[in-house]
């Protein structure tokens, strides 16, 4: 039977009077919205022209994927605001710091400033129809008349994250269009629902960014998340879809919570989410609450706001990969409800915000308040030398933590060492990280960095431990009591800089091996064609000690290369951040010679990685992106069915064999 992919009870708001010089999606795509999937320069396009046709948006520029796409967030509000935005942009920051601001006037800003709502679309890209739904909801508040959205616009601020994975996206859309029938198929078995592998959930290195919300791995990530920063909202949600047979979800989640959290998060999300179930009473649109969807981990879209001191949300739309699709009781799920729904629940959201302002702005100030923490930890301890020390505090740093670093040696009494779990007491190095939690991201600093976090229940989501020294192999220790010493404000991480000592080497060049880009350089050294060795044991010159896998290019095997040795490892060093030292002589003063039999002959190899069904896509993205980015090595993606055997004999059964 044809399928109603417009069924008439999932109308946008027909009832509104629309500014008639502005196009709806409709009128500017040539098709109704849940008619057919969108593609993301489409999107663009459709959004840059409601910013240039309307004096109630400003879009702005965040960040680039790595396929080239642009990612776009856009600012909604009366024009009376725009017009001193930046000034509400800074009071509303100066609220989410109350060490900045009395107590009065921490009052004023909150009964003044309008409430700041933000919302994140698309983080998933085969999870399309929320970027579907980000186009009506923007022109709703850009074009529509009534009083309540007059309302809206002077007391609020909207933020819409339109598609947070554009390249997931797309690879989602171009599949489906690449299948789709003139008659859609709500049969679930049919190829409109039935994505091959790796599926457009993930970006270009099939990595899921709604796990990268705190470490930043990405350029998505890193790009929204210093947008979001900016902005600072009071309520902040993530939208989702789910299985096919699934009712929409809304707020609240279910245990594991992080108990961090203030008291009243749990009732104010409540608050959000029984707008949400009204509107969709009204339309008898089936939905559930409570009874999944933890929000323990802190680096989800919905969790990660929570501990910036905002109301972070989630919801989840029942969903499929076609336009429509029959579920297990016989009810055709169309892509036109999927974005009706999300557009509804982002209506009411943003109509309870503002009905709610001050007590959201409130909880915004509050929350922020280190003196409300929960948490008797004064201070986290992480000391230097370690590789991988750099990439924690750059997290931290990309969060607004604020960092410093002990400016002598000190003596601490009663820190928690983490490796032990014991209380110690330790003579810290000059050097030695140190974050307090007398500051604005104590909720953040507490969730990330705390060895262990108080669990409800056993039943997790996915991630249930993350504690980051410990995750990243690092001396980690946390007090209770108040640190006196002195400090030095850390703003920035340099990146490592590589450098050639010695040069004018003789014999050989050393890379140790203990150094976080020695495989880089490792790789550069190949795609150069010198012949390397590598140690198997540790040895010393003298005045250096080289540990096992030290890295040895000996000139004497490389004499084609004489012309160029100091170019080359002057360009690898400053590369790679590598040190690299040359050596006059082979003999060393102890362990093995540079030549020794024992230093191993360390040729190229050629990589391969298996993809496609059975192997997880995430796996697979985790080691693409390792040696694609972090190595710069080749590998080989090959796809599991070119393994498979023919059923006929070697050479066929013509030969008659």
């Amino acid at each position: 039977a044809q399928v109603d992919l417009i069924p008439e009870r999932f109308d946008f708001d027909a009832d509104l009077v629309y500014d008639a010089e502005i196009k709806s999606p409709e009128d500017f795509l040539g098709y109704k919205l849940g008619e057919s999937f969108t593609l993301y320069a489409h999107v663009v396009q459709y959004f840059l022209y409601l910013a240039e046709r309307s004096d109630r948006m400003t879009i702005n520029h965040y960040g680039t994927t790595y396929e080239g796409r642009k990612l776009y967030n856009v600012v909604i509000t009366s024009p009376k605001n725009h017009a001193q935005i930046e000034d509400i942009r800074r009071r509303n920051l100066k609220l989410g710091d109350p060490r900045s601001v009395s107590a009065g006037e921490a009052e004023a800003i909150i009964r003044e400033k309008p409430v700041f709502v933000s919302y994140s679309y698309n983080i998933h890209g085969n999870e399309a129809s929320s970027t579907e739904a980000a186009m009506q909801v923007s022109y709703r508040y850009v074009a529509a008349q009534d009083d309540q959205t007059m309302k809206v616009l002077d007391n609020a601020i909207l933020i819409f994250y339109i598609c947070i994975n554009p390249d997931g996206r797309d690879r989602f859309v171009y599949w489906f269009e690449s299948v789709k029938r003139s008659i859609p198929a709500a049969e679930p078995r049919d190829m409109e629902h039935l994505e091959p592998w790796p599926g457009g959930r993930t970006n270009h290195y099939w990595f899921d960014l709604n796990r990268d919300w705190i470490w930043g791995v990405h350029p998505e990530s890193r790009g929204h998340t210093a947008e979001y920063l900016k902005w600072q909202p009071q309520l902040h949600t993530d939208y989702h879809e789910q299985g096919y047979n699934s009712n929409y979800f809304t707020m609240p989640g279910t245990t594991p919570r992080n108990k961090l959290l203030p008291d009243n998060y749990e009732a104010y999300s409540d608050t959000i989410g029984r707008a949400n179930i009204a509107a969709l009473n009204a339309n008898k649109v089936n939905y559930f609450t409570r009874e999944a969807f933890d929000f323990f981990y802190p680096g989800y879209g919905s969790s990660w706001p929570s501990v910036m001191n905002a109301i972070g949300m989630l919801t989840e739309q029942g969903g499929g990969a076609s336009r429509a699709i029959e579920t297990d009781d016989g009810y055709i799920l169309t892509l036109r409800q999927r974005i009706w729904d999300h557009y509804t629940t982002s209506v009411a959201t943003i109509d309870k915000a503002v009905e709610k302002k001050l007590m959201f702005n409130r909880y915004f100030y509050e929350a922020a308040d280190h003196r409300n923490s929960k948490s008797p930890t004064k201070a986290y301890l992480i000391e230097d030398g370690d590789m991988y020390t750099d990439d924690v505090i750059q997290m931290l740093l990309r969060n607004e933590v604020e960092v410093e670093r002990l400016a002598s040696a000190a003596d601490l009494s009663e820190v928690l060492e983490y490796r032990s779990g014991r209380h110690i007491s330790k003579r810290f190095p000059e050097g030695t990280y140190i974050i307090k939690t007398d500051q604005p991201r104590h909720l953040f600093i507490h969730s990330v960095l705390s060895p262990q976090l108080f669990i409800e229940d056993s039943v997790m989501y996915d991630m249930s431990t993350w504690s980051a020294p410990l995750a990243y192999n690092l001396e980690g220790y946390s007090t209770e009591e108040n640190i006196i010493v002195d400090v030095a404000r850390v703003t920035v991480i340099e990146p490592e800089k590589g450098k050639v000592i010695d040069p004018e080497a003789k014999y050989a060049y050393l890379i140790d091996w203990n150094q976080r880009n020695a495989p880089r350089a490792l790789s550069m050294l190949w795609d150069k064609h010198y012949r390397v060795r590598v140690a198997q044991e540790g040895f010393s010159d003298g005045s250096r000690d080289y540990g096992p896998g030290t890295i040895i290019v000996l000139l004497g095997r490389n004499l084609d290369k004489s012309s160029s040795w100091q170019i080359d490892m002057k360009e690898i060093a400053e590369k790679t951040g590598v040190i690299i030292n040359g050596a006059h002589t082979g003999r060393m003063e102890s362990g093995r010679d540079l030549a020794s039999r024992q230093s191993h002959p360390l040729k190229a190899p050629k990589v391969a990685l298996l993809v496609d069904r059975p192997f997880s896509s995430y796996t697979c993205g985790q080691i693409y992106f390792l040696f694609d980015q972090e190595t710069k090595f080749p590998i080989q993606r090959i796809p599991a069915n070119m393994l498979n055997q023919s059923a006929l004999p070697k050479f066929g059964s013509r030969y008659g064999t």
